[in-house]
């Protein structure tokens, strides 16, 4: 008997022990990551580069796109830290979305182009004529079987199919002019229609807000027949980029220096005012993206002195 009990003691005291080194190797990697610093509240983007758009992958590697020059920059959520992937010289670059193939699609703004570009490495793969004369191809969504792009001056959509190189024979895009209530732009390029786009929490439609009209649409992306959300409270007035996260609708307002929070109904026929966010940090914000608890908002900064290759600007983390 003793020999047991002496065994069971044995037993216990070893694995006392083993707790104890446990706890004493764990403490050192504990401590190391209580210390890793947080992740920054505002990632500054480079001097002279003017941001619009943003795509963030699930990783937590961002994209944002130049106003200035179309240049595209990666940066990374976590530290800060970034480089320009893809220099300018060309159209502008204005919203951004990455797909499931690791390329970036941008809309090209008045060029009335969009891009194709490889995320991992910055190359143009393809470049689209979309539209010609007065156009502004201002933000772009992946889904509903494809990458959907706004112009701001038509009202049109234009659809880029999921799945293919995007670069070869066939591969233009194709355009859907909107109807149903859908609010007509006058023509010549003075009044902003279609701006930012989402898909419904369901996946079967998208969602667009109308500059002009302050009005939010669900589109119906085989017809374009368009139906007007029914807000119940907020504002989507100087609406700019979406985002929809659940059933959970950001809207970017960037004269109002404001994003509206709804809770949308599964269709997107109705929205619900949940909040308003503002921040002393917004300065012209124009979209944003949904990543570990937080939204990332991006500023443009319309009123800064751009002229000045020393102006910078941020995108800034607020809670969601």
């Amino acid at each position: 008997m003793s020999g047991t009990l002496g065994r069971r003691g044995f037993i216990g005291a070893a694995a006392a022990l083993g707790g104890a080194a446990v706890v004493g190797a764990g403490a050192p990697l504990a401590q190391a990551q209580s210390a890793r610093p947080p992740r920054p509240d505002a990632i500054a983007t480079p001097a002279g580069f003017q941001p619009e758009g943003i795509a963030v992958s699930a990783g937590g590697t961002a994209y944002t796109g130049s106003l200035i020059d179309g240049s595209i920059y990666r940066f990374d959520l976590a530290t800060g830290a970034g480089r320009i992937i893809t220099r300018g010289g060309g159209p502008i670059s204005v919203g951004l979305k990455t797909d499931s193939r690791g390329r970036l699609l941008v809309a090209g703004g008045d060029s009335g182009q969009i891009r194709v570009i490889d995320a991992g490495d910055g190359r143009v793969l393809a470049t689209h004529q979309a539209a010609t004369g007065t156009a502004f191809i201002n933000d772009v969504v992946v889904g509903c079987g494809g990458a959907w792009f706004t112009d701001s001056f038509a009202d049109v959509l234009y659809f880029l199919p999921a799945g293919r190189e995007l670069t070869g024979p066939g591969a233009a895009p194709r355009a859907l002019r909107l109807g149903g209530e859908w609010a007509p732009v006058p023509p010549g390029g003075e009044h902003w229609g279609a701006n930012g786009i989402e898909r419904t929490p369901d996946g079967r439609a998208l969602l667009v807000v109308h500059d002009t009209a302050e009005a939010l649409f669900r589109i119906d992306p085989r017809t374009g027949a368009a139906t007007r959300t029914v807000l119940d409270g907020g504002s989507v007035g100087n609406g700019d980029g979406l985002v929809v996260h659940g059933r959970t609708l950001y809207v970017v307002r960037n004269w109002a220096y404001a994003v509206d929070v709804f809770t949308l109904s599964v269709d997107g026929r109705r929205a619900r005012f949940v909040k308003r966010i503002t921040d002393p940090r917004f300065d012209e914000p124009t979209t944003a993206a949904v990543h570990g608890g937080r939204l990332y908002v991006v500023n443009a900064r319309f009123d800064a002195d751009w002229s000045d290759p020393a102006t910078s600007s941020t995108v800034v983390s607020c809670p969601m």
